[in-house]
Protein backbone atom coordinates (compact mmCIF):
# COMPACT_ATOMS: atom_id res chain seq x y z
CA UNK A 1 0.00 0.00 0.00
CA UNK A 2 1.26 3.47 -0.84
CA UNK A 3 1.66 5.43 2.38
CA UNK A 4 1.87 9.20 2.87
CA UNK A 5 5.56 9.03 3.74
CA UNK A 6 6.31 7.06 0.55
CA UNK A 7 4.96 9.80 -1.73
CA UNK A 8 7.48 11.89 -3.66
CA UNK A 9 8.54 14.66 -1.27
CA UNK A 10 8.21 17.25 -4.04
CA UNK A 11 4.49 16.41 -4.28
CA UNK A 12 4.10 16.76 -0.52
CA UNK A 13 5.93 20.10 -0.54
CA UNK A 14 3.91 21.62 -3.39
CA UNK A 15 1.13 23.96 -2.24
CA UNK A 16 -1.78 25.48 -4.17
CA UNK A 17 -3.69 27.85 -1.93
CA UNK A 18 -6.44 28.68 -4.43
CA UNK A 19 -7.94 25.24 -3.80
CA UNK A 20 -6.65 24.68 -0.28
CA UNK A 21 -8.29 23.89 3.09
CA UNK A 22 -10.59 26.92 3.04
CA UNK A 23 -12.07 25.82 -0.29
CA UNK A 24 -12.44 22.27 1.05
CA UNK A 25 -14.33 23.64 4.06
CA UNK A 26 -16.51 25.77 1.76
CA UNK A 27 -17.51 22.66 -0.16
CA UNK A 28 -18.36 20.86 3.10
CA UNK A 29 -20.56 23.77 4.21
CA UNK A 30 -22.25 23.85 0.80
CA UNK A 31 -23.07 20.14 1.12
CA UNK A 32 -24.70 20.99 4.47
CA UNK A 33 -26.96 23.49 2.72
CA UNK A 34 -25.06 26.72 3.35
CA UNK A 35 -24.94 29.31 0.54
CA UNK A 36 -21.32 29.89 -0.46
CA UNK A 37 -20.02 32.78 -2.57
CA UNK A 38 -16.91 31.37 -4.24
CA UNK A 39 -14.53 34.31 -4.66
CA UNK A 40 -11.46 32.08 -4.41
CA UNK A 41 -10.87 31.25 -8.07
CA UNK A 42 -11.15 32.89 -11.48
CA UNK A 43 -13.93 30.63 -12.76
CA UNK A 44 -16.31 33.09 -14.50
CA UNK A 45 -19.07 30.81 -15.73
CA UNK A 46 -19.37 29.09 -12.33
CA UNK A 47 -20.29 32.54 -10.98
CA UNK A 48 -22.93 33.38 -13.54
CA UNK A 49 -21.04 34.74 -16.56
CA UNK A 50 -22.78 33.53 -19.70
CA UNK A 51 -20.81 31.84 -22.51
CA UNK A 52 -20.58 33.72 -25.81
CA UNK A 53 -23.08 32.47 -28.39
CA UNK A 54 -20.54 32.47 -31.23
CA UNK A 55 -18.19 30.02 -29.55
CA UNK A 56 -20.85 27.64 -28.27
CA UNK A 57 -22.86 27.61 -31.50
CA UNK A 58 -19.78 26.96 -33.61
CA UNK A 59 -18.60 24.20 -31.30
CA UNK A 60 -22.03 22.54 -31.40
CA UNK A 61 -21.82 22.14 -35.18
CA UNK A 62 -18.22 20.91 -35.09
CA UNK A 63 -18.92 18.46 -32.28
CA UNK A 64 -21.97 17.04 -34.07
CA UNK A 65 -21.46 17.57 -37.83
CA UNK A 66 -24.67 15.67 -38.57
CA UNK A 67 -26.47 18.95 -37.79
CA UNK A 68 -24.93 20.49 -40.93
CA UNK A 69 -26.94 18.07 -43.08
CA UNK A 70 -30.28 19.24 -41.68
CA UNK A 71 -31.62 22.41 -43.34
CA UNK A 72 -34.11 23.02 -40.52
CA UNK A 73 -31.21 23.17 -38.02
CA UNK A 74 -28.73 25.04 -40.21
CA UNK A 75 -31.27 27.78 -40.76
CA UNK A 76 -31.24 28.65 -37.06
CA UNK A 77 -27.49 29.49 -37.13
CA UNK A 78 -25.86 32.62 -38.51
CA UNK A 79 -24.51 31.96 -42.00
CA UNK A 80 -20.90 32.75 -41.08
CA UNK A 81 -21.03 30.25 -38.22
CA UNK A 82 -22.22 27.49 -40.57
CA UNK A 83 -19.50 28.41 -43.08
CA UNK A 84 -16.88 28.46 -40.34
CA UNK A 85 -17.95 25.02 -39.06
CA UNK A 86 -17.57 23.58 -42.56
CA UNK A 87 -14.17 25.24 -42.90
CA UNK A 88 -12.94 23.78 -39.60
CA UNK A 89 -14.15 20.29 -40.54
CA UNK A 90 -12.43 20.61 -43.91
CA UNK A 91 -9.19 21.63 -42.17
CA UNK A 92 -9.51 18.82 -39.60
CA UNK A 93 -11.67 16.07 -41.16
CA UNK A 94 -11.35 13.56 -38.26
CA UNK A 95 -13.33 15.94 -36.03
CA UNK A 96 -13.06 16.53 -32.32
CA UNK A 97 -12.68 12.90 -31.27
CA UNK A 98 -9.27 12.44 -32.90
CA UNK A 99 -5.77 13.39 -31.78
CA UNK A 100 -4.12 16.27 -33.61
CA UNK A 101 -0.50 17.02 -34.40
CA UNK A 102 1.49 17.34 -31.17
CA UNK A 103 1.88 21.12 -31.40
CA UNK A 104 -1.75 21.50 -32.41
CA UNK A 105 -3.80 21.85 -35.59
CA UNK A 106 -1.71 23.81 -38.13
CA UNK A 107 -4.59 26.13 -39.13
CA UNK A 108 -5.20 27.04 -35.46
CA UNK A 109 -1.49 27.73 -34.90
CA UNK A 110 -1.58 29.98 -37.98
CA UNK A 111 -4.65 31.77 -36.63
CA UNK A 112 -2.78 32.41 -33.35
CA UNK A 113 0.21 33.78 -35.27
CA UNK A 114 -2.11 36.04 -37.28
CA UNK A 115 -3.75 37.25 -34.05
CA UNK A 116 -0.37 38.19 -32.54
CA UNK A 117 0.65 39.97 -35.74
CA UNK A 118 -2.62 41.99 -35.74
CA UNK A 119 -2.46 42.77 -32.04
CA UNK A 120 1.18 43.89 -31.95
CA UNK A 121 1.99 44.83 -35.54
CA UNK A 122 5.01 42.53 -35.46
CA UNK A 123 6.11 39.50 -37.47
CA UNK A 124 5.56 36.02 -36.11
CA UNK A 125 5.39 32.42 -37.35
CA UNK A 126 3.03 29.58 -36.60
CA UNK A 127 6.10 27.40 -35.90
CA UNK A 128 6.68 29.46 -32.73
CA UNK A 129 3.19 28.57 -31.43
CA UNK A 130 2.28 25.45 -29.44
CA UNK A 131 -1.36 24.86 -28.47
CA UNK A 132 -1.75 23.81 -24.84
CA UNK A 133 -4.38 22.65 -22.33
CA UNK A 134 -4.88 26.15 -20.94
CA UNK A 135 -2.00 28.51 -20.23
CA UNK A 136 -0.97 26.44 -17.20
CA UNK A 137 0.46 23.61 -19.31
CA UNK A 138 2.45 26.09 -21.38
CA UNK A 139 3.90 27.65 -18.22
CA UNK A 140 4.80 24.23 -16.85
CA UNK A 141 6.52 23.22 -20.10
CA UNK A 142 8.68 26.35 -19.93
CA UNK A 143 9.55 25.78 -16.27
CA UNK A 144 10.35 22.10 -16.82
CA UNK A 145 12.69 22.91 -19.71
CA UNK A 146 14.44 25.74 -17.86
CA UNK A 147 15.16 23.92 -14.58
CA UNK A 148 18.21 21.74 -15.26
CA UNK A 149 19.76 21.71 -11.80
CA UNK A 150 18.43 21.72 -8.21
CA UNK A 151 20.11 25.10 -7.70
CA UNK A 152 18.47 26.68 -10.75
CA UNK A 153 16.00 29.36 -9.71
CA UNK A 154 13.00 31.13 -11.21
CA UNK A 155 12.19 34.71 -10.22
CA UNK A 156 8.49 34.94 -9.36
CA UNK A 157 6.44 37.93 -8.20
CA UNK A 158 5.26 38.30 -4.63
CA UNK A 159 2.31 38.09 -4.57
CA UNK A 160 2.10 35.47 -7.33
CA UNK A 161 -0.28 32.94 -8.80
CA UNK A 162 0.70 29.73 -6.92
CA UNK A 163 0.84 27.66 -10.11
CA UNK A 164 4.40 28.97 -10.38
CA UNK A 165 5.64 28.24 -6.86
CA UNK A 166 3.97 24.80 -6.86
CA UNK A 167 5.37 23.84 -10.27
CA UNK A 168 8.88 25.03 -9.39
CA UNK A 169 8.72 22.82 -6.30
CA UNK A 170 7.47 19.83 -8.33
CA UNK A 171 10.29 20.24 -10.86
CA UNK A 172 12.98 20.53 -8.20
CA UNK A 173 13.94 24.18 -8.73
CA UNK A 174 14.30 27.16 -6.41
CA UNK A 175 11.95 30.11 -6.02
CA UNK A 176 13.40 33.61 -6.10
CA UNK A 177 10.69 35.96 -4.91
CA UNK A 178 10.60 39.62 -5.88
CA UNK A 179 8.06 41.96 -4.24
CA UNK A 180 5.72 44.02 -6.38
CA UNK A 181 5.27 47.66 -5.39
CA UNK A 182 1.81 47.89 -3.82
CA UNK A 183 2.19 51.64 -3.38
CA UNK A 184 2.89 52.12 -7.09
CA UNK A 185 0.04 50.20 -8.69
CA UNK A 186 1.86 46.85 -8.32
CA UNK A 187 4.60 47.79 -10.82
CA UNK A 188 8.01 46.09 -10.71
CA UNK A 189 10.98 47.91 -9.17
CA UNK A 190 14.41 47.53 -10.73
CA UNK A 191 16.03 47.99 -7.31
CA UNK A 192 13.91 45.21 -5.81
CA UNK A 193 14.66 42.90 -8.76
CA UNK A 194 18.39 43.57 -8.40
CA UNK A 195 18.35 42.97 -4.65
CA UNK A 196 16.39 39.73 -5.11
CA UNK A 197 18.74 38.31 -7.70
CA UNK A 198 21.81 39.31 -5.68
CA UNK A 199 20.46 37.56 -2.57
CA UNK A 200 19.73 34.44 -4.63
CA UNK A 201 23.21 34.41 -6.16
CA UNK A 202 24.79 34.88 -2.73
CA UNK A 203 22.83 31.83 -1.54
CA UNK A 204 24.25 29.72 -4.37
CA UNK A 205 21.11 29.83 -6.52
CA UNK A 206 21.53 30.18 -10.29
CA UNK A 207 18.71 32.38 -11.70
CA UNK A 208 17.51 31.23 -15.14
CA UNK A 209 14.22 33.05 -15.76
CA UNK A 210 11.76 35.65 -14.51
CA UNK A 211 7.98 35.20 -14.44
CA UNK A 212 5.85 38.32 -15.01
CA UNK A 213 2.03 38.25 -14.78
CA UNK A 214 0.43 41.14 -16.69
CA UNK A 215 -2.32 42.09 -16.00
CA UNK A 216 -1.63 40.86 -12.51
CA UNK A 217 -2.96 37.91 -10.58
CA UNK A 218 -3.69 38.37 -7.68
CA UNK A 219 -3.09 42.12 -7.77
CA UNK A 220 -5.27 43.43 -10.62
CA UNK A 221 -2.40 45.72 -11.67
CA UNK A 222 -1.41 46.56 -15.26
CA UNK A 223 2.23 47.18 -16.21
CA UNK A 224 3.26 50.24 -18.19
CA UNK A 225 5.32 49.95 -21.38
CA UNK A 226 8.26 51.60 -19.60
CA UNK A 227 8.08 49.06 -16.77
CA UNK A 228 8.14 46.22 -19.31
CA UNK A 229 11.16 47.79 -21.06
CA UNK A 230 12.96 47.87 -17.71
CA UNK A 231 12.19 44.19 -17.15
CA UNK A 232 13.54 43.28 -20.60
CA UNK A 233 16.76 45.21 -19.94
CA UNK A 234 17.06 43.49 -16.54
CA UNK A 235 16.55 40.06 -18.14
CA UNK A 236 19.17 40.79 -20.81
CA UNK A 237 21.70 42.03 -18.24
CA UNK A 238 21.21 38.94 -16.06
CA UNK A 239 20.86 36.43 -18.94
CA UNK A 240 17.34 35.43 -17.95
CA UNK A 241 14.51 34.05 -20.04
CA UNK A 242 11.11 35.74 -19.58
CA UNK A 243 7.83 33.90 -18.95
CA UNK A 244 5.09 36.43 -19.74
CA UNK A 245 1.73 35.30 -18.35
CA UNK A 246 -0.66 37.47 -20.40
CA UNK A 247 -3.93 35.60 -19.98
CA UNK A 248 -5.82 38.69 -18.71
CA UNK A 249 -4.87 40.91 -21.65
CA UNK A 250 -8.52 41.66 -22.49
CA UNK A 251 -9.32 42.53 -18.86
CA UNK A 252 -8.34 46.19 -18.49
CA UNK A 253 -10.76 48.61 -16.86
CA UNK A 254 -9.01 51.99 -16.96
CA UNK A 255 -9.25 54.35 -19.92
CA UNK A 256 -5.69 55.52 -19.23
CA UNK A 257 -4.18 52.04 -19.46
CA UNK A 258 -3.76 49.53 -22.26
CA UNK A 259 -2.26 46.10 -22.58
CA UNK A 260 1.20 46.00 -24.14
CA UNK A 261 2.74 42.59 -24.79
CA UNK A 262 6.31 41.65 -24.00
CA UNK A 263 6.63 40.48 -27.62
CA UNK A 264 5.75 43.97 -28.88
CA UNK A 265 8.17 45.72 -26.50
CA UNK A 266 11.01 43.32 -27.33
CA UNK A 267 10.41 43.81 -31.04
CA UNK A 268 10.49 47.58 -30.61
CA UNK A 269 13.75 47.25 -28.64
CA UNK A 270 15.23 44.95 -31.34
CA UNK A 271 15.86 42.47 -28.52
CA UNK A 272 16.82 39.06 -29.91
CA UNK A 273 19.04 37.64 -27.13
CA UNK A 274 16.33 37.17 -24.47
CA UNK A 275 14.13 34.08 -24.85
CA UNK A 276 10.44 34.89 -24.39
CA UNK A 277 7.64 32.48 -23.47
CA UNK A 278 4.23 34.18 -23.91
CA UNK A 279 1.05 32.60 -22.55
CA UNK A 280 -2.62 33.13 -23.36
CA UNK A 281 -5.82 31.25 -22.52
CA UNK A 282 -9.54 30.97 -23.30
CA UNK A 283 -10.25 30.75 -19.56
CA UNK A 284 -10.11 34.48 -18.85
CA UNK A 285 -10.77 37.65 -20.87
CA UNK A 286 -14.45 37.84 -21.76
CA UNK A 287 -14.78 34.18 -22.81
CA UNK A 288 -14.35 32.58 -19.38
CA UNK A 289 -14.17 29.11 -20.95
CA UNK A 290 -12.16 27.56 -18.11
CA UNK A 291 -13.57 24.07 -18.61
CA UNK A 292 -12.51 23.88 -22.24
CA UNK A 293 -8.83 24.10 -21.25
CA UNK A 294 -7.59 25.95 -24.32
CA UNK A 295 -4.52 28.15 -24.66
CA UNK A 296 -1.21 28.66 -26.37
CA UNK A 297 2.49 29.11 -25.71
CA UNK A 298 4.46 31.31 -28.12
CA UNK A 299 8.26 30.96 -27.96
CA UNK A 300 10.59 33.65 -29.35
CA UNK A 301 14.36 33.92 -29.63
CA UNK A 302 15.34 30.26 -29.52
CA UNK A 303 17.09 28.07 -32.14
CA UNK A 304 15.02 25.61 -34.19
CA UNK A 305 16.55 22.71 -32.25
CA UNK A 306 15.16 24.15 -29.00
CA UNK A 307 11.69 24.58 -30.53
CA UNK A 308 11.86 20.92 -31.55
CA UNK A 309 12.45 19.93 -27.91
CA UNK A 310 9.34 21.81 -26.80
CA UNK A 311 7.29 20.04 -29.45
CA UNK A 312 8.77 16.74 -28.26
CA UNK A 313 7.74 17.65 -24.72
CA UNK A 314 4.21 18.32 -25.97
CA UNK A 315 4.20 15.03 -27.89
CA UNK A 316 4.78 13.13 -24.63
CA UNK A 317 1.29 14.34 -23.67
CA UNK A 318 0.18 13.50 -27.27
CA UNK A 319 -1.52 16.88 -27.90
CA UNK A 320 -3.71 19.49 -26.28
CA UNK A 321 -7.39 18.52 -26.19
CA UNK A 322 -9.04 19.11 -29.55
CA UNK A 323 -12.03 21.14 -28.34
CA UNK A 324 -9.73 23.41 -26.35
CA UNK A 325 -7.66 23.99 -29.50
CA UNK A 326 -10.82 24.98 -31.36
CA UNK A 327 -11.89 27.30 -28.54
CA UNK A 328 -8.48 28.96 -28.87
CA UNK A 329 -9.11 29.33 -32.60
CA UNK A 330 -12.41 31.07 -31.87
CA UNK A 331 -10.72 33.37 -29.33
CA UNK A 332 -8.09 34.56 -31.82
CA UNK A 333 -10.33 34.51 -34.89
CA UNK A 334 -13.68 36.04 -33.84
CA UNK A 335 -16.50 37.26 -36.13
CA UNK A 336 -15.67 40.28 -38.27
CA UNK A 337 -17.74 43.30 -39.35
CA UNK A 338 -20.16 42.14 -42.02
CA UNK A 339 -20.57 38.67 -40.52
CA UNK A 340 -24.11 37.83 -39.45
CA UNK A 341 -22.92 36.83 -35.98
CA UNK A 342 -20.81 39.97 -35.46
CA UNK A 343 -23.38 42.26 -33.80
CA UNK A 344 -24.37 39.69 -31.16
CA UNK A 345 -20.73 38.82 -30.52
CA UNK A 346 -19.80 42.46 -29.89
CA UNK A 347 -22.87 43.00 -27.71
CA UNK A 348 -22.08 39.98 -25.52
CA UNK A 349 -18.33 40.74 -25.34
CA UNK A 350 -18.85 44.38 -24.37
CA UNK A 351 -21.50 43.48 -21.79
CA UNK A 352 -19.11 41.10 -20.00
CA UNK A 353 -16.27 43.63 -19.93
CA UNK A 354 -18.54 46.50 -18.85
CA UNK A 355 -19.91 44.37 -16.01
CA UNK A 356 -16.41 43.47 -14.82
CA UNK A 357 -15.39 47.14 -14.93
CA UNK A 358 -18.41 48.16 -12.79
CA UNK A 359 -17.79 45.41 -10.27
CA UNK A 360 -14.08 46.29 -9.97
CA UNK A 361 -15.07 49.88 -9.18
CA UNK A 362 -17.75 48.85 -6.68
CA UNK A 363 -15.32 46.55 -4.89
CA UNK A 364 -12.50 49.11 -4.83
CA UNK A 365 -14.66 51.95 -3.54
CA UNK A 366 -16.47 49.77 -1.02
CA UNK A 367 -13.42 48.14 0.52
CA UNK A 368 -11.55 51.43 0.85
CA UNK A 369 -14.43 52.71 2.99
CA UNK A 370 -13.97 49.89 5.52
CA UNK A 371 -11.87 50.91 8.51
CA UNK A 372 -8.77 48.69 8.70
CA UNK A 373 -8.86 47.69 5.02
CA UNK A 374 -7.14 49.19 1.98
CA UNK A 375 -7.11 48.18 -1.64
CA UNK A 376 -5.17 49.28 -4.68
CA UNK A 377 -8.32 49.32 -6.81
CA UNK A 378 -7.99 46.69 -9.55
CA UNK A 379 -7.55 48.08 -13.07
CA UNK A 380 -7.05 44.68 -14.72
CA UNK A 381 -7.61 40.92 -14.46
CA UNK A 382 -10.41 39.56 -12.20
CA UNK A 383 -9.01 39.95 -8.70
CA UNK A 384 -8.39 42.31 -5.82
CA UNK A 385 -5.60 41.83 -3.27
CA UNK A 386 -7.05 43.38 -0.14
CA UNK A 387 -4.78 44.54 2.69
CA UNK A 388 -6.25 44.39 6.19
CA UNK A 389 -5.03 45.22 9.68
CA UNK A 390 -5.69 43.22 12.84
CA UNK A 391 -5.11 44.33 16.44
CA UNK A 392 -1.95 42.94 18.05
CA UNK A 393 -2.36 39.82 20.14
CA UNK A 394 -1.46 40.22 23.78
CA UNK A 395 1.55 38.13 24.79
CA UNK A 396 2.76 37.79 21.20
CA UNK A 397 5.79 39.78 20.09
CA UNK A 398 6.24 39.36 16.32
CA UNK A 399 9.38 41.52 16.46
CA UNK A 400 11.13 38.83 18.51
CA UNK A 401 10.47 36.16 15.87
CA UNK A 402 12.91 35.09 13.17
CA UNK A 403 11.82 35.38 9.52
CA UNK A 404 10.36 31.87 9.28
CA UNK A 405 8.47 32.21 12.56
CA UNK A 406 7.09 35.60 11.54
CA UNK A 407 5.89 34.30 8.17
CA UNK A 408 4.24 31.29 9.83
CA UNK A 409 2.57 33.55 12.41
CA UNK A 410 1.22 35.93 9.76
CA UNK A 411 0.08 32.99 7.59
CA UNK A 412 -1.87 31.61 10.54
CA UNK A 413 -3.46 35.00 11.22
CA UNK A 414 -4.67 35.59 7.64
CA UNK A 415 -5.77 31.96 7.28
CA UNK A 416 -7.74 32.06 10.53
CA UNK A 417 -9.33 35.31 9.38
CA UNK A 418 -10.38 33.89 6.01
CA UNK A 419 -11.70 30.69 7.60
CA UNK A 420 -13.75 32.73 10.08
CA UNK A 421 -15.03 34.91 7.22
CA UNK A 422 -16.20 31.75 5.44
CA UNK A 423 -17.87 30.28 8.53
CA UNK A 424 -19.65 33.53 9.42
CA UNK A 425 -20.65 34.88 5.99
CA UNK A 426 -20.26 32.09 3.41
CA UNK A 427 -17.69 34.20 1.49
CA UNK A 428 -14.77 32.09 0.27
CA UNK A 429 -11.54 34.04 -0.34
CA UNK A 430 -7.86 33.03 -0.34
CA UNK A 431 -5.37 34.12 2.36
CA UNK A 432 -2.65 36.46 1.13
CA UNK A 433 0.01 34.12 2.49
CA UNK A 434 -1.01 31.63 -0.23
CA UNK A 435 0.29 34.10 -2.83
CA UNK A 436 3.09 35.70 -0.81
CA UNK A 437 3.00 39.19 0.68
CA UNK A 438 5.26 41.83 2.17
CA UNK A 439 6.46 40.89 5.67
CA UNK A 440 4.38 42.43 8.47
CA UNK A 441 1.27 42.70 6.26
CA UNK A 442 -1.94 40.68 5.92
CA UNK A 443 -4.02 40.31 2.75
CA UNK A 444 -6.64 38.17 1.08
CA UNK A 445 -7.48 37.71 -2.59
CA UNK A 446 -11.03 37.93 -3.84
CA UNK A 447 -12.43 37.82 -7.34
CA UNK A 448 -15.05 40.29 -8.53
CA UNK A 449 -16.73 37.70 -10.75
CA UNK A 450 -20.02 37.17 -8.88
CA UNK A 451 -23.06 39.18 -10.08
CA UNK A 452 -23.08 42.89 -9.23
CA UNK A 453 -25.70 42.49 -6.49
CA UNK A 454 -23.54 39.80 -4.87
CA UNK A 455 -20.48 42.09 -4.98
CA UNK A 456 -22.45 44.87 -3.29
CA UNK A 457 -23.68 42.40 -0.66
CA UNK A 458 -20.14 41.06 -0.25
CA UNK A 459 -18.80 44.54 0.60
CA UNK A 460 -21.49 45.00 3.27
CA UNK A 461 -20.81 41.59 4.80
CA UNK A 462 -17.05 42.21 4.78
CA UNK A 463 -17.50 45.48 6.66
CA UNK A 464 -19.71 43.92 9.34
CA UNK A 465 -17.45 40.88 9.70
CA UNK A 466 -14.21 42.87 9.91
CA UNK A 467 -15.62 45.20 12.58
CA UNK A 468 -16.88 42.25 14.64
CA UNK A 469 -13.67 40.19 14.21
CA UNK A 470 -11.33 43.03 15.19
CA UNK A 471 -13.59 44.00 18.11
CA UNK A 472 -13.46 40.45 19.47
CA UNK A 473 -9.66 40.40 19.18
CA UNK A 474 -9.42 43.70 21.04
CA UNK A 475 -11.74 42.45 23.78
CA UNK A 476 -9.76 39.22 24.15
CA UNK A 477 -6.52 41.18 24.41
CA UNK A 478 -8.07 43.53 26.99
CA UNK A 479 -9.38 40.57 29.05
CA UNK A 480 -5.90 38.98 29.05
CA UNK A 481 -4.45 42.29 30.20
CA UNK A 482 -6.96 42.47 33.10
CA UNK A 483 -5.95 38.98 34.23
Amino acid sequence: MLTYTAINQKVLDAEYAVRGPITTRAQQLEEQGRKIVYCNIGNPQALGQMPLSFLRQLLSLIEYPELLTRPDVVGSYAKDIVERARLVLAKHPPGTGAYTQSAGMPFVRQAVADFIARRDGIPTRKEWVILTDGASKGAQSALLALLRDPQDGIMIPIPQYPLYSASITLYGGRQIGYHLDEGNGWQLSEQVLTESIQRASAAGIHPVAIVVINPGNPTGGVLTAENIRMIVRFARHNQLSIIADEVYQENIYSESLRFVSFARIMHDMSEHSVTLFSLHSVSKGFLGECGHRGGYLEIRNVPEEVLAQFIKLQSIQLCANTVGQLATYMMVSPPQPGDESYALYVHERDAVLASLRRKAQILGQGINRIKGMTLVSPVGAMYAFVKFVLPPERGVDPASMNTEERLAYEAKRDTDYCMALLEETGICVVPGSGFGQQPHTLHFRTTFLPPQEAIEELVGKLKAFHEQYTSELELASYADHQH
